[in-house]
């Protein structure tokens, strides 16, 4: 498989360092990376399956899967770019832009292409990614291709593309909300006497202990929440003083909130 990553900014960026680490698991005999200003990446460049260019349609050239990572404003004019260089026989376009249907990207490219609308989250660069898929007619019958990327890259579920929204911010967007609740967690450890490098150890490992215990029981939150509250304990006090000052609800608000805005986007 030979990969295209056309705009390697933040999140281009982890999806490359992710192919890189599980390049022989997806059998990845080229990356190419794109970008205007190649400097930041030219790391990268020292690697012999990488191919450094600022020219996206030698990229899309010597490709067969192309992932298009610019930003939204970007991606007509991207599109309009390549268009020349796209083979509906021999490329799978996989676009990871924010906000931007299926149907916008056929109307550069045309219906007979392969699309696939892709949301990953910066995890990727760590190979624990939660990555949402859909596609077009064409893109549904190759999204094998894309599960065995994303899926060497995390965990991926196909979805309805009216869902992609909502998914972006659960999943991407919320990468961000998981990271606030680890440093305030962080901060209430520090108040409590430890050292704040401690203290985000502590954390980090129970939020993740927390989500692992959740993947290998296939239990819900309440059932594991309910084995370490005891009557009168204090881990009941201190979890319904969260709830007394709207641990929950903040969190269901913040997300809708930030549903209303993509789709404003």
């Amino acid at each position: 498989m030979k990969i295209a990553i056309l705009g390697v900014g933040n999140l281009g960026y982890s999806i490359a360092v992710g192919i890189l680490d599980k390049k022989k698991d997806m059998n990845c005999k080229a990356l190419y990376l794109t970008k205007r200003n190649l400097s930041s990446i030219e790391h990268l460049g020292k690697l012999s399956v990488v191919k450094l260019t600022a020219d996206n349609k030698r990229a899309v050239k010597y490709s067969d899967v192309v992932i298009i990572a610019v930003l939204p404003s970007q991606l007509k004019k991207v599109l309009e770019e390549i268009k020349d260089q796209v083979d509906p026989n021999n490329h799978t376009i996989i676009s990871v832009a924010t906000g931007r249907e299926i149907e916008e990207i056929e109307a550069v490219l045309g219906q007979d292409v392969p699309i696939i609308r892709a949301m990953p989250n910066t995890a990727i660069s760590v190979g624990e990614s939660m990555t949402c898929l859909s596609g077009n007619a064409l893109g549904n019958k190759n999204m094998t291709c894309a599960k065995s990327i994303f899926n060497a890259l995390g965990q991926t579920l196909s979805i309805a593309e009216k869902h992609m929204q909502a998914a972006t911010v659960i999943c991407a967007s919320g990468i961000a909300f998981w990271m606030r609740l680890i440093r305030a967690t962080t901060q209430g450890a520090v108040q409590l006497g430890f050292h704040s490098n401690e203290a985000q150890k502590l954390s980090m490992q129970t939020c993740l202990g927390a989500a692992k215990l959740l993947i290998d029981s296939q239990s819900h939150p309440e059932q594991e929440i309910d084995k370490v509250t005891t009557p009168s304990g204090c881990t009941i006090e201190g979890l319904n003083e969260m709830e007394h000052n709207g641990l929950s609800s903040s969190l269901i608000q913040g997300l809708v909130a930030s549903y209303q805005k993509i789709n404003e986007i």
